[in-house]
């Protein structure tokens, strides 16, 4: 039985004209000549040049004279090595210079696709049978680099979006990179890096704002050696280095004592391998606040540790509700680095400030986690897909540490025999879990489908769709990558369901469906015992 599925005339496309402004950094060689030819340069030329440059930028960025004097900043290094005291320089002087290490970056030029929904956590001054909420994106630009963003408006009662006026002047958040690790979690991340075999990016970012300035400059040792390193199989013990910390410890001690351990002569290869493997690691986790003025479709998640240089990959938010009633915003999503994913959590109760840490534990391997939007039986639930083609859950006592999972679903019907897995979070309905999955078939098409599970037992399958709940249409077949359409995320207002899906890797829309009448199909499908 078919269920009907109303696809709403709205449209979100990517767009151009939404830019940042970019740490650019040059070789020390390069960047020191730039910084002279400035300097040579009069009182008079200095004040021209940048009143150009404000006519030009100033209505594009909000304060782009800050952002100049904060690249011009980040250049402190190479003004030590000309010998030239910044302290002698005028305001508009290293407001120029930093100019010279400035980009504009588009975020979303390519494609804007892959949306969550949630509620808004602010749901003042609307009317009774609205819901103000929140649309999450995966954005990208040039390189394929890909961020998170987010558009809010309300739903009215027949689920028509008013969205709220897109900002232009973007913001990047301010970053506090500086964590606190325990270390045992950490320890078991790097024995499941191991285990799994990951392989690693050289941990000099052409394409990330926080390495590519001269303050941070990774210890030469590690770079020279990384071609090496990667041929080395053998599991090497991070005893040398974490036996000298406490069992918490923080990223600047752990920085100190690997800077100690790499000046030693006779070092290890093996040693190097997992100094790389432990940088690379404590890169991943950081904190990052938005200004309080900038609204919430001018905030950007840019990619900022090691770990995500390549990609922010398909955010799944959820509303997660405590045993104590509090709420916190969870987003699962994929860190890629260009040769090796992994799996990573934001969490906000604001979205104005945001923590980001990795997944750990021996599951946390493979794309596509999903977080449960409640506890069950005192334990946080996780649907994954670990082999890459069948639908897991899992369960912790912690949110960010998953050891051991079970299969609860396999492809069945021809339309999902290449691989099945959630398209975001389930949905806790009266009848039990509803699970929204994509799934691919033939000629790599994507679509979605739909199952429902036990509340309180949510690996017993009630019931499954025998067909395809929504197919690409042949407007939404064309596209960046064609004959897909994709979810990270859906949720009920007013006996619907709202589901946001991308086209093709392109743009996204949403849709909507009689929730009464999907359950039904759902319960009379039953299960015929075949996961």
């Amino acid at each position: 039985m078919q269920v009907a599925v109303t696809r709403k005339k709205f449209t979100f496309s990517p767009d151009s004209s939404r830019v940042i402004a970019r740490f650019l950094y040059v070789s020390d060689e390069r960047s020191a000549d730039i910084i002279r030819k400035v300097l040579v340069m009069s009182e008079k030329e200095v004040n021209i040049a940048m009143s150009q440059l404000l006519r030009g930028y100033s209505r594009r960025h909000r304060n782009i004279s800050q952002i100049f004097e904060k690249h011009f900043a980040r250049l402190a290094p190479i003004f030590e090595k000309i010998e030239v005291n910044e302290q002698d320089l005028s305001m508009p002087q290293k407001a120029l210079i930093g100019s010279y290490f400035t980009m504009e970056y588009s975020i979303e030029s390519a494609a804007f696709f892959n949306p969550s929904v949630v509620e808004h956590p602010d749901q003042s001054e609307i009317r009774s049978n609205e819901k103000r909420v929140i649309f999450s994106f995966r954005a990208t630009g040039e390189g394929h680099i890909s961020s998170v963003v987010f558009r809010t408006g309300t739903l009215d009662r027949n689920n028509n979006l008013s969205l709220e006026p897109v900002g232009k002047m973007l913001a990047e958040a301010d970053k506090i990179i500086r964590n606190t690790y325990n270390k045992k979690s950490f320890q078991e991340k790097l024995e499941g890096m191991q285990d799994h075999g990951t392989v690693m990016s050289p941990v000099i970012l052409d394409n990330l704002d926080e390495m590519q300035s001269p303050q941070n400059v990774i210890p030469a040792a590690i770079i020279d050696k990384h071609d090496e390193l990667q041929d080395n199989e053998n599991t090497v013990s991070a005893a040398f280095i974490l036996d000298k910390l406490g069992d918490d410890f923080t990223y600047g001690e752990l920085m100190k004592n690997l800077e100690i351990a790499i000046k030693d002569p006779d070092i290890k290869e093996d040693h190097l391998k997992i100094i790389n493997h432990m940088m690379w690691l404590a890169s991943s986790h950081y904190e990052i606040h938005f200004s309080i003025d900038s609204a919430i479709s001018e905030r950007v998640i840019f990619p900022v540790s090691a770990t995500e240089q390549r990609g922010i990959e398909d955010a799944r938010f959820v509303k997660f509700t405590d045993d104590n009633g509090d709420i916190t915003y969870y987003a699962t999503y994929t860190a890629f680095d260009g040769m090796a994913i992994l799996p990573k959590l934001i969490k906000t109760t604001d979205f104005y400030n945001f923590k980001i840490l990795p997944i750990n534990g021996k599951i946390a391997q493979n794309k596509g986690m999903a977080l449960f939007p409640r506890k069950i039986n005192g334990k946080y639930v996780m649907l994954c897909r670990i082999d890459g083609v069948n639908n897991y859950i899992a369960y912790s006592d912690s949110i960010n540490i998953w050891h051991e999972a079970k299969i609860i679903q396999q492809p069945k019907y021809p339309w999902e025999l290449v691989q099945i897995g959630n398209a975001g979070s389930p949905i806790e309905t009266e009848d039990g879990w509803l699970i929204i999955t994509h799934a691919v078939g033939p000629m790599r098409e994507y679509t979605l489908g739909a199952s429902l599970y036990e509340l309180e037992n949510p690996e017993k399958e009630i019931g499954r769709l025998n067909s395809p709940l929504m197919v690409p249409n042949e407007v939404e077949r064309e596209g960046y990558v064609p004959n897909v359409i994709y979810s990270c995320g859906s949720i009920i207002h007013n006996e619907d369901l709202i589901i946001p899906y991308a086209m093709s890797d392109h743009s996204s829309s949403y849709a909507t469906v009689n929730l009464r009448e999907l359950l039904d199909v759902l319960k009379a499908s039953g299960n015929n015992g075949i996961k």
